[in-house]
């Protein structure tokens, strides 16, 4: 093998190196982006699902509220016939 053919291949071989470690660091790097997209939305989620969880007694104080409002123009409909 002549030097200029032996150094064109090393030089390849150097380029393929440095390809390789940046394709590895781009895969790398979208798997903690995935990761952390989940991580986002486990959170939102989790907060509105809490979010509900802490709500839901107020919720259903309304829904009494509007029931017994219900109730009483019910009384008032039947106490004008």
């Amino acid at each position: 093998m002549d030097p200029e053919s032996k150094k064109l291949l090393e030089n390849t071989f150097a380029l393929t190196e440095e390809n390789n470690k940046m394709l590895h660091a781009m895969k790398r790097s979208m798997r903690l982006a995935r990761i952390m997209s989940m991580l986002y939305w486990v959170f939102i989620i989790g907060s509105a699902i809490g979010a509900y969880y802490l709500i839901q007694p107020y919720i259903d104080q309304l829904k009494g509220v509007y029931n017994g409002a219900g109730d009483v123009l019910d009384n008032f409909k039947s106490f004008g016939q």
